[in-house]
């Protein structure tokens, strides 16, 4: 059972206020999600800060885990991998797509594309796991 865009928005709203990505996209194979940069996310040299780039790709891929199995709440990263590949621009939103490559009964893996809005150089590659709880009977 897929859950819709709205049905997340709603889910994230409530249960996790404090993220401030956008859900763009998303349908049962990945989801599009958006972060505005603010002046506390940025370290020295001007550059967005590693954290705030895992956290949004940690976001896309829950999301996209949401929109393909339904709102499971305690579903929870078991890993996350990032390569740094180039300084994002610190004026322009994150871009994050996440494309799920496995899904399996209990472990999902999704992989993330992070790049700065406006263009289409990857900033950072990203793969995660999900632990799926298991159905209540």
């Amino acid at each position: 059972m897929s859950a819709t865009k709205e049905e997340i928005v709603a889910f994230m709203a409530l249960e996790f206020p404090q993220t401030k990505c956008i859900v763009e996209t998303v349908d049962e194979t990945g989801a599009t999600l958006s972060h505005d940069i603010g002046i506390n996310e940025l370290r020295p040299g001007g550059t967005v800060s590693g954290p705030v780039l895992m956290s949004i790709a940690d976001v896309a891929i829950y999301v996209a885990i949401l929109g393909k199995i339904g709102i499971v709440p305690l579903t929870v990263t078991t890993s996350l991998t990032i390569n740094f590949l180039r300084k994002p621009s610190a004026e322009a939103r994150i871009m994050a797509d996440c494309i799920l490559m496995k899904v399996g009964r209990r472990l999902i893996v999704g992989e993330v594309s992070l790049y700065s809005e406006g263009s289409s150089d990857v900033v950072a590659h990203v793969v995660g796991t999900y632990s799926v709880p298991p159905k209540q009977t």
